[in-house]
């Protein structure tokens, strides 16, 4: 087969990390760094299959982020395709990097995951299209399955056809074989090769342990040592090569394993180190002196030079998929993920729908018996507490464990170039905000009796809609803090203690408000919780049930002065009372001066209700932002790798 694209490397070097840093020495820059890859060249057609083998840390990882214009450092060479240079637009149209590891969205099916690929195809191509790639990956029986259900060898597979889906020109893959047992090795290397000479495809991949029976597929083989070349080639001209510098094959041996401990360093002893070492630099000179021979006798005789300046006449670019087409795939994809009917989709339909309410007829439990006494107003003050503290945490509980998969999955896309981080989190607020909204709906109307009636509906929707803001805003300012932080047990943490934090000081609940310092009152302007509280204060301390004095229990009035009154042992006949009504018990908790409370505009409730949105709306908005800033490369690594 004629070859179509030409991949080059010419003369590469790069700098880079040598050994794992803490995150604090990478924002300080005092990691330890070294030359990693030296002096590398290689030539790839379409329709070949190319190993990079080599021991762990030989450098095969970073020559293919190299390739693929991933990697954070100073590079010296040349990346060609077809003669023009190799940038990262144009390897993220036209090529595909299968990582180490590989996240999909549970809940969907093999089909469904290669379906939902954003890609230019039209919809009717696109189902033919994924159709023969998992008939080219043998996944054909496994269409309807789960990806949470397929087996290691099944869910490598997938990861491959994910690229396939965007028939790329050239396919990079890290250890595709890793952790497979021979008989799975051997397909998925099989399976590559087909591909490759099928499509046209280059297949550059790096393996660790290759077997014997890999040998018929790889046309091209390149061993890496501490990121010197030894041999650089056609897979048939490395045994002659070898046997023309002294080191030819034992009979019955694995010509790929063997020339691999070739090229490793020996560690088992000082000596053998030594030993190994001037070997392998020896064995690197050589092929600096006579390699080039061999790598030109694995080039097809005729018009190799011909192929490729005809070739450069292709665009390499292509356009773009159009930021709609790709936001419906998302949101599409969101969709079937939720209403998916199996475990995981009825996992997130629980907890988008059913868990809120639930959680608040647990609230309505505890607070039914709530009666207009003296008592009252301590507990209808734990009440809201307690109504704002779910919503958030609620909130909170729902975004880390619904969220990650999701987050996950965006930050391996963006590396590909498929869409962005503004894409994606309104495709997940689109479903998220609807779904939030009809569960505090439902929570609300539960607990709502005890505070009020139905018949004033629009204090019932202010009520609700005060709620649904606060579990917004909790929810969004999780969605913030799991940008950078990849555990969400942690996030969890972080977004929690904050959340306390504000409900102690801003609610006026567990401290009242007056009571603060000066900076700590002015601070609690600047959070939700203050207006959400005020506006809750209000709707339930000035209705009509608490405009009057109450008596201090069932059997006992308050008396009119103050101080307790008792006539004998048998019990206090006139109690005295804190609070005359619903409007001094707010007094005490908002005021800072001798003020009436409802002249101070701080209970003002369209006010209140605004401002409490407004933060909601404020934060999404800011997330939107938030996720357009470039994060550093090491960041964006925790979750790709």
């Amino acid at each position: 087969m004629a070859a179509e694209y030409v991949l080059e490397l010419k003369n590469i070097f790069y700098t880079g990390q040598v050994e794992p840093g803490t995150c604090f020495q990478r924002i300080m820059g005092s990691l330890k760094t070294g030359v990693i890859l030296k002096d590398v060249s290689l030539t790839v057609q379409s329709g070949e299959v190319l190993a990079i083998l080599g021991s762990k840390g030989s450098g095969k990882k970073a020559l293919l982020d190299v390739i693929s214009r991933r990697i954070q450092g100073p590079i010296r060479g040349q990346i060609l395709l077809n003669n023009q240079p190799m940038s990262l637009s144009v390897f993220q149209q036209r090529c595909g990097y299968v990582t180490h590891k590989c996240d999909f969205i549970p809940g969907l099916t093999v089909e469904e995951t290669l379906y939902y690929i954003p890609t230019k195809t039209s919809a009717y191509n696109k189902k033919s299209r994924v159709k023969q790639v998992m008939a080219d990956l043998a996944l054909s029986q496994t269409a309807n399955r789960c990806v949470e259900n397929l087996s290691k060898s099944e869910y490598r597979r997938l990861t491959i056809g994910v690229q396939l889906i965007k028939e790329p020109i050239i396919l990079l893959l890290d250890e595709p074989t890793w952790d497979l047992d021979p008989l799975n090795t051997y397909l998925v290397i099989s399976i590559l090769s087909n591909v490759s000479k099928k499509y046209g495809t280059a297949v550059i991949l790096t393996m660790e342990k290759p077997r014997s029976d890999v040998f018929p597929f790889l046309e091209k083989v390149l061993y890496l040592c501490l990121g010197d070349i030894v041999y650089a080639g056609g897979t048939r001209q490395m045994l002659d090569y070898f046997n023309a510098i002294g080191f030819p094959c034992p009979h019955l041996e694995n010509p790929l394993m063997y020339y691999l401990c070739l090229s490793t360093v020996d560690r088992r002893s000082r000596e053998r180190f030594i030993e190994s070492n001037y070997q392998i630099a020896a064995l690197v000179e050589k092929f600096k002196i006579e390699g080039p021979a061999f790598q030109k006798e694995s080039i097809p005789e005729g018009n190799h030079n011909d192929v490729i300046s005809h070739n450069s006449k292709i665009p390499l670019l292509q356009e773009r998929v159009s930021v709609f087409k790709t936001a419906w795939v998302l949101y599409t994809r969101l969709l079937m993920a939720t209403f998916s009917f199996r475990l995981a989709g009825l996992k997130q339909i629980f907890l988008r729908l059913i868990f809120v309410p639930l959680y608040f007829l647990l609230l309505w439990a505890f607070y039914k018996d709530m009666s207009n006494y003296q008592h009252t107003f301590v507990t209808r003050s734990g009440f809201i507490l307690n109504s704002l503290a779910v919503s958030c945490f609620l909130g909170i509980v729902n975004t880390v464990i619904i969220f990650p998969v999701y987050r996950t999955r965006y930050y391996q896309e963006t590396q590909e170039g498929l869409y962005g981080g503004c894409i994606f989190l309104i495709t997940y607020n689109f479903l998220s905000i609807p779904f939030s909204f009809f569960s505090l709906i439902a929570a609300s109307a539960i607990i709502y009796p005890l505070i009020g009636s139905f018949n004033e509906p629009m204090e019932f929707i202010y009520f609700s809609l005060i709620l649904w803001a606060c579990y917004i805003f909790a929810e969004q300012q999780t969605i913030s803090i799991l940008m950078i932080v990849k555990d969400y047990l942690t996030g969890a943490i972080c977004s929690t203690y904050i959340t306390c934090v504000c409900l102690a000081l801003s609610s006026g609940i567990l401290r009242s408000i007056k009571g603060l310092q000066d900076w700590l009152y002015y601070l609690t302007y600047a959070t939700q919780l203050r207006y959400a509280a005020a506006y809750l204060n209000r709707q339930i301390f000035l209705h009509t049930d608490l405009h009057n004095p109450l008596p201090f229990d069932y059997s006992h009035n308050c008396s009119k002065t103050t101080m307790i009154e008792t006539s004998n042992f048998n019990g206090p006949t006139n109690m005295y009372c804190r609070y005359a009504n619903g409007q001094s018990f707010l007094t005490e908790r908002y005021t800072r001066e001798n003020t009436d409370v409802i002249f101070s505009g701080i209970l003002e409730s369209d006010f209140n209700l605004s401002i409490t949105f407004a933060f909601a709306l404020g934060i999404i908005v800011f997330n939107l932002f938030l996720y357009m800033i470039p994060l550093p490369a090491f960041l964006k690594a925790k979750f790709r790798d």
